[in-house]
C-alpha cells in the first residue's frame, strides 16, 4: 500500500460517522499568484446567498475574448495549485474566472457539499452581473469540480448563459466512489457497504447529467486514472443526452489530460465550433 492509499484509508476510517467532507482537502495558504506566472489578473471577492465571502481570480484574455471560462477545481488545496490547468487559456483568447470554494484558499466558511453548490451559483452570478460578460460562458470542472458542475448546472438559475460544459475526471456518485475506495483496501473490504452508506448521496451526477441538455457536454477522462476510474466517465456518458462527446485519453492520469498539447488544441477546436452555433 503506497502513501497515498494509506492516507485515503486513514481518512475514511477517521470519518466512520459518515461525513461527505472526506472528499474535501482544502489548503488556506496560496502557493503562488498569477503575477508570479506573468499573468495579468484581478482579485475578486464576492458573497454567496448565505453570506459567505469567497475569493477568486479573474484572468482576462490576452487577445480578443472569444468566451469566458468559469473553472471549478478539484477537491484538494486551492486555486493557486490548480491554476496550471487554465493558465494557457488567456493567451488564446479566453477570459478565465477561477475561485475557491468555502474553506479553501482565501475564501471564508466551512466546507460542505451543500455550501459548495451555493458557491458555484454565486460564482456564475458574479460573472454574469458584476463582470458584465457576454452570454458566451463555458464551465470547466475537474474531479470534484466536474461533479459539482453537473449537479449545480442541472438546476442553476444561470444555466441559460452557459454555452458548453466540460467535465474532466468526474465521478458518478459520492457514495459509489467511496464504496470503490473502501473495496480496494483489504482492511475495509468487508465494510464497504455499511461505511459507504454514511456518505451523503443527495447529489448524484449520474442522475443530474441528463438534465444538462440542450447545453453541449464534453466528458474528458484518462484511461489510466486511478483516483476516479474511467468507468465513471463511461457511465456518465451513457446517462447524458445529446449533444455530448466522450474523449478517453490513452494512459491519461487523474486531471492530467489538459497537460497534453494535443488535447488542449482539440479542446480549442471544440470550443470554437460550439461558440459558432
Amino acid at each position: 500500500m503506497n502513501i497515498v492509499s494509506m492516507k485515503c484509508l486513514l481518512i475514511f476510517l477517521l470519518f466512520l460517522s459518515g461525513c461527505t467532507r472526506v472528499f474535501f482537502h482544502p489548503q488556506s495558504h496560496l502557493v503562488r499568484t498569477p503575477a508570479q506566472l506573468d499573468l495579468v489578473y484581478e482579485d475578486i471577492y464576492f458573497n454567496t446567498i448565505d453570506n459567505v465571502r469567497l475569493h477568486g481570480w479573474w484572468l482576462p484574455a490576452q487577445i480578443k475574448a472569444q468566451a469566458t471560462i468559469v473553472f471549478l477545481h478539484g477537491n484538494a488545496e486551492n486555486i493557486s495549485t490548480h491554476i496550471g490547468n487554465v493558465l494557457w487559456l488567456p493567451p488564446v483568447g479566453f477570459n478565465v474566472f477561477l475561485f475557491d470554494y468555502r474553506g479553501y484558499g482565501l475564501s471564508e466558511g466551512q466546507t460542505d457539499v451543500d455550501g459548495l453548490h451555493r458557491d458555484v451559483e454565486a460564482a456564475l452570478a458574479t460573472v454574469k452581473q458584476r463582470l458584465n460578460v457576454s452570454s458566451h460562458l463555458i464551465v470547466l470542472g475537474q474531479s470534484l469540480g466536474a461533479s459539482l458542475a453537473i449537479t449545480s448546472l442541472a438546476k442553476s438559475a444561470h444555466r441559460e448563459m452557459v454555452r458548453a460544459i466540460i467535465i474532466d475526471s468526474s465521478f458518478t456518485r459520492y457514495r459509489q466512489l467511496a464504496q470503490e475506495k473502501l473495496a480496494s483496501f483489504w482492511l475495509t473490504w468487508a465494510l464497504q457497504w455499511p461505511l459507504s452508506l454514511t456518505i451523503n448521496d443527495t447529489y448524484q451526477p449520474i442522475k443530474d447529467i441528463a438534465h444538462l441538455n440542450p447545453i453541449p457536454l464534453l466528458i474528458i477522462h484518462g484511461t489510466a486514472d486511478q483516483v476516479v476510474p474511467v468507468h465513471h466517465a463511461k457511465q456518465l456518458y451513457a446517462a447524458a443526452k445529446e449533444p455530448k462527446q466522450l474523449w478517453l485519453v490513452p494512459n491519461g492520469k487523474h486531471i492530467q489530460s489538459l497537460e497534453r498539447v494535443e488535447i488542449r488544441q482539440r479542446l480549442l477546436d471544440y470550443l470554437r465550433k460550439v461558440l459558432q452555433r
